[in-house]
């Protein structure tokens, strides 16, 4: 039986500071998207954009949360590109309307549903199997999936908290399941969206659950930290374990989403101050190009981290990330591995 005892300490964030800072993020926040990289890193052509993106014919993706947003461009880029597709997302309805809008687009796209509950993790577990069962590789994982900032604090099927089940260990369980699947691949790619937000994300491991105390933005910031983290230490373990995938981290910088408005909501202070600022976002498609370079650029770099730059009319849409200082701990990176082994009951042995 899984255990729900392994906690982490309360975010030591103050609240109202931690929550005004978040919620101006396309104002303040853009200084973090482009600084601090290694130089051994290659940056990504600036002006980089779907006309670059190389013919993916006979390549099979699964991108998480792909009935909107950037998950949805996501999909749609690379069924335009060649390749086979499976959105992966809780709602068969939200499924087939994005398969029909997608198809109106790219005729002969190849994508099809397959159903999930990334904060269940037995569902994520079937859908493993279903998928070893009818793939003969996958060559790309996008682990875009994400909620964001629920008011109040929320159990996961499995009494983790709502943000970091689904954000974090749904996709910690889901890669690990579909690893068999990866290593077919002769060029197996894992990709995962983290956040901006990711920089103010702080780990204690004594209460990662948030039972202590919630705060629904230091919890969003917790997971996607943890999700940077999770990436960068996929690709350590894949160089020395052989596993022949390139684990790539992605973030799309501040983009017009569905995120807020089922999070917080369009009528909280933070949804407020984001349709107010909302014009000096990315779209959804502008934000989904960090993702769609790591994963399909044959100049992608592993264990890279790559996001939007700048930000109002000096933004751009592809650069190299700030990897916070957090994320770069080896050890409390080892150690959250070791944890999320334990809470999913997975094992990337």
């Amino acid at each position: 039986m899984r255990s729900a005892t392994l906690q982490m300490d309360p975010i030591r964030i103050a609240g109202a500071a931690w929550r005004r800072g978040l919620a101006t993020v396309g104002l303040v926040l853009g200084c973090l998207l482009d600084v601090g990289i290694a130089s051994a890193q290659s940056r990504p052509k600036p002006d980089w954009s779907l006309a670059d993106m190389p013919s993916q014919s006979g390549r099979i993706f699964l991108v998480t949360g792909g009935t909107s947003g950037m998950g949805y461009e996501d999909a749609k880029a690379l069924a335009a590109a060649g390749a086979r597709v499976v959105i992966a997302a809780r709602t068969p309805q939200r499924g087939d309307e994005a398969i029909a809008r997608i198809k109106q687009e790219v005729a002969d796209a190849q994508v099809h549903f397959e159903a999930v509950d990334l904060a269940n993790l037995a569902s994520v577990q079937a859908l493993g199997e279903r998928l070893s069962a009818t793939l003969p590789r996958l060559d790309g994982l996008i682990n875009n999936a994400a909620i964001m900032a629920p008011p109040q604090r929320v159990a996961s099927t499995d009494g983790y908290e709502l943000q970091l089940a689904t954000n974090y260990l749904g996709h910690f369980a889901l890669t690990a399941h579909l690893l068999p699947l990866l290593r077919k691949s002769d060029d197996a790619r894992v990709v995962t969206l983290s956040s901006i937000a990711a920089a103010r994300g702080t780990l204690d491991f004594d209460d990662l659950q948030s039972e202590r105390s919630y705060d629904p933005y230091a919890s969003y910031a917790q997971s996607k930290l943890a999700g940077l983290m999770f990436a960068l230490e996929l690709q350590r373990r894949s160089e020395a374990q052989g596993w022949g995938i390139r684990s790539i981290a992605a973030h799309p910088g501040v983009a017009v989403t569905e995120l807020i408005e089922r999070g917080p909501g369009l009528d909280s202070a933070f949804g407020r101050n984001w349709a107010k600022e909302r014009e000096r976002y990315h779209s959804a498609a502008q934000g989904a190009l960090p993702t769609l370079y790591a994963v399909t650029a044959v100049e992608a770099q592993p264990g890279a981290y790559y996001g939007p730059t700048g930000e109002g009319e000096k933004r751009g849409p592809l650069g190299l990330a700030s990897v916070p200082a957090a994320a770069k701990d080896a050890a409390a990176a080892t150690r959250l591995w070791t944890v999320s082994e334990q809470l999913t009951g997975v094992s990337y042995r």
